[in-house]
């Protein structure tokens, strides 16, 4: 029982290392009014996994944050997607 309970505390204690909280910006170069970017916050916010997005209209950009283990940049763009508003991440230059 005590080796039991050990594992399940050692689980707990571990489990939140595995997943990482990522930040990416797609480029969402579609977006043509200012009501588009309502609409692709709305549905980026709906991924589960994601805690924040941040839509700019002028820079056509959009800026997530998400928890890695939960979904990826692949759902992120299909979101945007069948928002109808197509993306890709976005290269930034160093």
């Amino acid at each position: 029982m005590k080796k039991l309970l050990a594992t399940i505390a050692l689980t707990v204690l571990v489990a939140p290392v595995w997943a990482a909280s990522k930040t990416v910006t797609l480029s969402v170069p579609t977006m043509d009014c200012p009501v588009c970017p309502i609409t692709v916050k709305k549905a980026l916010t709906k991924v589960p996994g994601v805690s924040q997005a941040e839509v700019n209209f002028d820079k056509r950009l959009a800026t997530v944050t998400f928890d890695d283990a939960q979904t990826s940049v692949e759902v992120l763009t299909r979101a945007t997607m069948d928002a109808g508003y197509p993306s890709t991440l976005a290269v930034t230059a160093k």
